[in-house]
């Protein structure tokens, strides 16, 4: 045994409170006392486990056997049964577009304790229950209650409270009468009987339900279907439903409407509905509002004739450092931005300035890919007068002038170079040699000579 806690003191770290430390990575593949191996994962063991017998220096010892059954208590937590308000933060984080994991660790927990929660009814938050208006209060009921102890009339009881004569009688009788009628009893009675759930009208009209299911099995979006119902039977109010109800019917599974198999028919096929996260900026996720399509830009900016028409992108540095850049189609001469953030704001700043230091003739147009980093283009176009077109969906050789530019930029600035270490006079000296090297396709002119023609041609 001396020898076996010799071997073992040479392989473990004697620490100042008298406790060993021993790597957990190893604990179900070899023993303390087999292959000695340097490891970072440790594990802190009282002293007395050394006086333990080993009866083999092999895999299986006491010492690793002991291991694992206290990491099996470390890993045992108790049950955590969460609180409303926690349950209403883990919920508006939850349509904020923040993963389960996030929220998790706020409560320390796995992602599996809010996904038992979140589950329930398919990511779909429950709605908040609220009484109605014209529903009998606590205090109306205490009122009731003090009138039938003085063995009051019910009229008078109801003159009291400012009700119909009815609406009190109903409440006493439905709530033991006048000799059993208890206010918080009543107020809790009325609490319950008000949960009730009406039926979905997928659930009320099977025939509806049918078509909507079929529709998801030929692989159509919940709006179409919406769509097509109203199309098709606009005078039907029955055979008329909302993409939302759809949406509520697949998810939570509570309503007995359509079967869960058909969430594979969607195309995101998630079991859950979920938001997706936001930015900081509060731009959303979709399209960019009213932009102008590539296909709708003029034929003389299409075969170059005419200089005036440019292509735009923004390159993506280390450390969120951004630059934009600008090629002119009809002579290829290339003007970069220093951009100090990506969101819409600080971008459409910096081309305006960018596009003020050109004439007005030489500056017309703008095609940018669909980055949302231009989800204000309005603003652009009134302040320059310049129409701005976008690209088809990852289509980026139709601005092929502007990819071939990035390209050779490359040179200068290599994936993951930090944009922001370099000034804009930097900038300007890069553009300067771009464009004065000559180009093929310019019959070996450089862009820069180009340009200058057609500033001396307007005058």
């Amino acid at each position: 045994m001396a020898n076996r806690k010799k071997k073992y003191d040479q392989w473990c770290e004697h620490t100042k409170c008298g406790e060993y430390v021993f790597p957990v990575s190893q604990a179900n593949a070899t023993s303390p006392l087999g292959q000695m191996q340097p490891l970072k994962t440790c594990l802190i063991l009282p002293p007395e486990w050394l006086v333990l017998g080993v009866t083999s220096t092999g895999r299986c010892n006491i010492y690793t056997l002991a291991l694992e059954r206290e990491m099996l208590k470390m890993k045992q937590r108790s049950r955590i049964y969460y609180s409303s308000e926690q349950r209403n933060l883990m919920w508006d984080l939850w349509q904020k577009g923040d993963s389960m994991r996030v929220i998790a660790r706020l409560f320390d927990r796995g992602h599996s304790s809010v996904q038992r929660i979140l589950s329930e009814t398919g990511g779909i938050r429950p709605r908040q229950r609220s009484r109605s208006r014209l529903a009998l209060t606590l205090s109306e009921r205490e009122e009731i209650s003090r009138g039938v102890a003085a063995d009051q009339s019910i009229r008078s009881i109801a003159e009291l409270l400012g009700r119909a004569a009815s609406t009190v009688s109903r409440e006493i009788n439905r709530n033991g009468g006048r000799r059993d009628y208890r206010a918080s009893k009543a107020e809790q009675a009325a609490w319950d009987r008000a949960h009730r759930r009406k039926p979905c009208k997928l659930v009320r009209n099977r025939a509806l339900a049918h078509i909507v299911a079929s529709k998801l099995k030929q692989r159509w979006s919940l709006e179409q279907i919406a769509g097509w119902l109203k199309q098709t039977y606009p005078e039907d109010d029955n055979y008329q439903v909302s993409h939302e109800i759809i949406y509520r019917s697949l998810y939570v599974q509570a309503r007995g409407a359509l079967k869960k198999e058909l969430i594979k028919h969607l195309r995101t096929r998630r079991t859950m509905r979920h938001s997706r996260p936001g930015n900081g900026s509060g731009e959303g996720q979709g399209q960019i509002k009213d932009m102008v399509r590539i296909s709708e830009r003029p034929a003389s900016v299409e075969d170059r004739a005419v200089p005036g028409h440019w292509e735009g992108d923004l390159i993506v540095g280390s450390n969120d450092s951004y630059m934009a850049t600008l090629v002119e189609r009809h002579t290829r001469y290339v003007m970069l931005a220093k951009i100090d953030g990506k969101d819409t704001k600080t971008v459409i700043n910096a081309l305006i300035k960018q596009s003020k230091k050109l004439p007005r003739e030489l500056y017309r147009s703008l095609t940018w890919d669909r980055g949302k980093e231009l989800s204000d283009h309005k603003r652009f176009s009134l302040a320059t007068d310049i129409d701005v077109y976008f690209c088809d969906p990852q289509s980026p050789w139709q601005r092929g002038s502007n990819e071939n530019t990035n390209g050779l930029l490359r040179q200068y600035f290599p994936k993951g170079t930090d944009l922001s270490v370099h000034s804009q006079q930097h900038l300007n000296n890069v553009a300067c040699e771009l464009n004065d090297r000559p180009r093929k396709t310019l019959a070996f002119c450089s862009p820069a000579d180009k340009f200058n023609e057609c500033v001396a041609s307007i005058g």
